[in-house]
């Protein structure tokens, strides 16, 4: 009996939690940032959108499942060496699911995720995790409120940016 009961209680759990999963598709990918951005422009398999004015970019590949959404934040030649060793820090500490990288000379914010398992919720989270990290870059370097404990200590001198004009 208690293994018939597991048995059916498996395989009822699959098959509600499979109709409520839904694969990310490159077509609703470009629906859902649509709705939240101010503006978009798809090209291939990036969409380029404005969100709260700021320039962001989602790239995506279905054949190898992932995807990843980018933001422009500054020049390499603009910074210090405190600056991007404070990124390094946030990196572990208040960048969570966002990080600081360094890309053509450009410093980014960053968010990777398999294509496919992406829902609907961790696609806004994800939008507005890597527009906070741009914005913050310079002074809490965070991409929400939530800051993990430990060697905190940054930098608190805002970085003047500069727009990129490569993209």
């Amino acid at each position: 009996m208690n293994k018939s009961f597991f048995l059916s209680t498996t395989l009822l759990f699959t098959i509600i939690f499979s109709t409520y999963s839904q694969d990310m598709k490159p077509g609703k990918l470009q629906q859902i940032i649509t709705q939240v951005s101010d503006s978009s422009i798809v090209k291939g398999n990036n969409i380029q959108f404005l969100y709260k004015q700021t320039m962001l970019i989602c790239v995506f590949d279905e054949k190898a499942n992932r995807m990843r959404i980018i933001s422009p934040i500054i020049d390499r030649s603009q910074l210090k060496e405190e600056h991007l060793l404070n990124s390094l820090v946030a990196n572990f500490h208040s960048a969570l699911d966002v990080k600081y990288a360094l890309s053509d000379e450009i410093i980014w914010s960053v968010y990777t995720h398999p294509l496919k398992e992406l829902k609907e919720y961790q696609l806004e989270d994800a939008i507005q995790q890597v527009y906070l990290a741009n914005k913050s870059f310079g002074t809490t370097y965070s991409s929400t409120n939530l800051v993990f404990p430990g060697n905190t200590k940054k930098e608190q001198k805002p970085v003047e940016k500069k727009l990129i004009e490569r993209l």
